[in-house]
C-alpha cells in the first residue's frame, strides 16, 4: 500500500511552514529532487525555514544571499563548500564531537520538523535501504512529516540501513542522479607521502581514511600489505579499490569482524555499483563508527589525516574549503582519541611540504590562520614527500627539528634561523644548506633478519641527534673503544651535533633503526668519510650489542659500497682492533679483495672496489 502515498514534490512542499526546521542527508544521501524543487519554488510558504545538514556538499543547496529569506542552513562542519559563507555569516556551524551528534537529535537539542530522506527502492516486503546511517534514523524518529525520495540509481547497502514503508508518511520519485564525487587524480607528491606512511603502517592494522588526494595515493601504496581493517567515517573508491586488491581483510578487528565499517558513502558511479549488496561493508550510525571507544576497540588502529600547515611546535591549521570533508576539529579529535586507546595504535597527519602556490606547509607557527587543531599533546606521527616526523614524547626543540628534516630542502634554512630566533633550536644549531638536497633518499630501506628483525635503513639526519647519543650511552666501555679506539665517557650536543650533520658526499652515514614504544630507534650506524683529494673513504660500523650476530654490520656494509661507489669512491680503508674478530669478519665477508697489514695491534684494511675475478684476470694476463 506504500505506492499511495507517492505524491509530487509540490505536495509535499506544500506542506511546508514557515519557520520550519528541515533534515537533509549528507553527500550520496542528500534527496536532490526535493531540494531542487524547495530552492526552485516561489509559495509564500517556502520563507525562513531552518535547513540541517550534517556536512554541505552537493550543488544543489545555494548558500548566496539569493537565499537568505528562504532558507538558513545549519551545518557541523565547515568544510567542502560552507566554510566562506559560515565566514561571511550566511551560514550556522554547530561545533560538535561527531559521536555526539545523534545525542542531540534523540534528546530535541537539535529539533527536527522535516526530514527528507533518499533511500533505495523498497522491495517486495516494502523495506527499503537507507543511503545515509549517521543520523537519518534519529531525525526521522524527531520529524513530524517524513519524506522518502525513493531513487531507483542508489544501492542497497548493508548494515544497520532497513526502513519500511510505514516509517514515512509521503513518498517522492527521484528525477535526478544521486551527487557523485570525482576522484582525484594521483599527483606524484601525494604517491611520495603516501609512501612514507605506508611504511609506517603494519599489516594487520586497521585504518580511518577519507576523500581527497591523499587518500586516492594511499590505496596505490597500502595494496601490497596484508589482512589491513577498515574503520572509517566514510566509504571511498581509494578504500573499494583498496578491498579489491586484497590487502584488506578486516581479520584482526575488534568490532564488525570481517567487515569494513563506515557511516558515510561518498564516490562514484562505480563505487555506488560495487556497495550494492555488497557484505564486505557495513554502515554504521555515526555515534557507532565515530565513538573513541569504539574505535579504540581495534588494535593497531591508524588514523591518517590530511593537514593544511603544521608548525615547528605541532599545532596544526587544517583544511578548509571545497574538498575538505574529513578533518575537522571534532572528527580529528575523536580519531586522535579513539588511536590512542587502541593497543599500538597510531595518528599520522599526511601533507605535501610546499602548498600549490610554492609556499611552505612547515612554518614557525600556525596561530594567525584559521581552522586549527592545536591538541599538540597528542601529536603523534607527520609525514611528506621527503619522510616521516616522530613527534610522540618529543622535547619542543626536538621536535622542531624534526619537522624540519621533512620540509622542503629550501625552506629548511630559514625554518631553523627563524627557530633559532623562538629559542625552539640550540643557538649553536649548525645546518649545512646543501644537505637537503643531497640527502640520498635512495638508500632508504626495509630489510627483515633473523627472528624476524625488521630494520630500516636511512641516511642519517640532524634530527637523530638524541637518538644517536642515546645509541652511544647504550654501549660497553669495549664497545665505545672499539669503535673509537680511545675511552670516551660523554657525547654532549656540541660533538654529536657535528657528528649528525653531514653533507651526504664527503661523509656518508647509514643508520638501521627500529620501531619501539611509538618512537624510533637506532641500533646500528655505518659510515664512510673522505677528503676531496683521496680516492678512498674511511669506513666505519657500530652496532647495539643486543642487536650483534643478526647479520646487521654485514647488510650496513654492503649499503656503504653502494653509495660510495655511486659517489665515485674507489675503496675503503679501515682500522679494525686486532681483538675486534667480529668486524674482522664483516669486511672478510667483502665482495672485493680485503689487504691488511698489522701493526700495534690494529689491522689496517684497504679494500679496492675491484672484484677478485678482475684481479685474477690481470695477474693471467700479465
Amino acid at each position: 500500500m506504500w505506492k499511495d502515498k507517492v505524491v509530487s514534490p509540490q505536495e509535499v512542499l506544500s506542506k511546508i511552514e514557515p519557520g520550519m526546521a528541515i533534515f537533509l542527508g549528507t553527500g550520496m544521501a542528500e534527496p536532490r529532487t526535493l531540494v531542487k524543487n524547495l530552492m526552485a519554488s516561489e509559495e509564500p510558504n517556502l520563507q525562513d525555514l531552518e535547513l540541517i545538514q550534517l556536512v554541505s556538499i552537493g550543488d544543489t543547496i545555494p548558500i548566496d544571499e539569493r537565499y537568505s529569506r528562504k532558507f538558513r542552513l545549519r551545518t557541523f562542519f565547515s568544510g567542502w563548500i560552507a566554510s566562506e559563507a559560515i565566514s561571511a555569516g550566511r551560514v550556522d556551524l554547530i561545533p560538535s564531537r561527531f559521536s555526539k551528534i545523534p545525542q542531540l537529535f534523540k534528546s530535541g537539542a537539535i529539533h527536527i520538523d522535516v526530514a527528507f530522506i533518499q533511500i533505495s527502492p523498497p522491495d517486495e516486503n516494502g523495506y527499503a535501504c537507507l543511503l545515509g546511517v549517521d543520523v537519518e534514523r534519529q531525525a526521522m524518529e524527531g520529524a513530524q512529516l517524513v519524506v522518502g525520495e525513493i531513487n531507483p540509481n542508489v544501492p542497497h547497502i548493508m548494515g544497520d540501513t532497513l526502513v519500511h514503508m510505514d516509517e514515512f508518511n509521503y513518498f517522492v520519485e527521484s528525477t535526478e542522479a544521486p551527487l557523485y564525487i570525482p576522484r582525484w587524480p594521483v599527483e606524484d607528491v601525494f604517491l611520495k607521502i603516501a609512501a612514507n606512511i605506508a611504511a609506517v603502517v603494519e599489516n594487520g592494522s586497521c585504518i580511518s581514511i577519507g576523500i581527497g588526494p591523499l587518500y586516492e595515493a594511499l590505496a596505490v601504496q597500502l595494496a601490497t600489505k596484508k589482512n589491513l581493517g577498515v574503520h572509517s567515517p566514510f566509504f571511498t573508491d581509494s578504500l573499494m579499490d583498496l578491498v579489491k586488491s586484497g590487502a584488506v581483510t578486516n581479520r584482526y578487528k575488534g568490532v564488525f569482524r570481517g567487515k569494513c565499517s563506515a557511516s558515510y558513502l561518498l564516490g562514484s558511479e562505480k563505487l555506488m555499483q560495487w556497495l550494492d549488496r555488497n557484505p564486505l561493508v557495513d554502515f554504521q550510525p555515526e555515534d557507532v563508527i565515530t565513538d573513541p571507544k569504539v574505535i579504540g576497540s581495534n588494535d593497531h588502529m591508524v588514523a591518517i589525516l590530511p593537514a593544511r600547515k603544521i608548525d615547528l611546535t605541532g599545532n596544526v591549521a587544517l583544511h578548509t574549503g571545497k574538498g575538505n570533508v574529513t578533518a575537522g576539529p571534532g572528527n580529528v579529535q575523536e580519531l586522535i582519541i579513539g588511536a590512542s586507546l587502541s593497543k599500538n595504535g597510531r595518528t599520522i597527519f599526511g601533507l605535501p611540504s610546499r602548498n600549490r602556490k610554492g609556499m611552505p606547509n612547515i612554518v614557525l607557527s600556525v596561530d594567525n590562520l584559521p581552522f586549527q587543531f592545536t591538541n599538540r599533546e597528542s601529536m603523534d606521527l607527520v609525514a611528506t614527500e621527503y619522510g616521516v616526523a616522530y613527534l610522540m614524547g618529543k622535547t619542543m626543540r626536538e621536535r622542531a627539528q624534526e619537522l624540519i628534516d621533512i620540509a622542503h630542502p629550501d625552506d629548511r634554512e630559514e625554518l631553523v634561523r627563524q627557530a633559532k630566533e623562538a629559542k625552539l633550536l640550540y643557538a649553536d644549531q649548525i645546518y649545512f644548506p646543501e644537505s637537503g638536497h643531497l640527502y640520498p633518499s635512495k638508500l632508504i630501506g626495509t630489510h627483515e633478519f633473523k627472528n624476524g628483525l625488521k630494520v630500516l635503513f636511512r641516511p642519517i639526519k640532524p634530527s637523530d641527534e638524541e637518538k644517536m647519543r642515546d645509541l652511544f650511552y647504550r654501549f660497553s666501555d669495549q664497545a665505545v673503544y672499539s669503535r673509537y679506539f680511545t675511552s670516551i665517557k660523554t657525547m654532549p650536543h656540541k660533538k654529536m651535533q657535528e657528528y649528525v650533520n653531514v653533507n651526504y658526499r664527503w661523509i656518508m652515514s647509514i643508520v638501521g633503526i627500529v620501531e619501539g614504544a611509538g618512537t624510533e630507534k637506532i641500533i646500528a650506524e655505518a659510515r664512510y668519510a673522505r677528503t676531496k683529494q683521496d680516492a678512498f673513504a674511511d669506513a666505519a660500523f657500530v652496532v647495539d650489542e643486543h642487536y650483534q650476530g643478526k647479520g646487521i654490520a654485514s647488510y650496513l656494509f654492503e649499503l656503504l659500497i653502494r653509495a660510495a661507489r655511486e659517489e665515485g669512491i674507489k675503496g675503503f680503508t679501515a682500522d679494525v682492533l686486532a681483538s675486534n674478530k667480529a668486524m674482522l669478519k664483516v669486511f672478510e665477508k667483502s665482495p672485493f679483495p680485503v689487504q691488511t697489514v698489522l701493526s700495534r695491534g690494529i689491522y689496517e684494511l684497504t679494500i679496492p672496489f675491484t672484484p677478485l675475478s678482475d684481479l685474477k684476470a690481470n695477474e693471467k694476463k700479465s
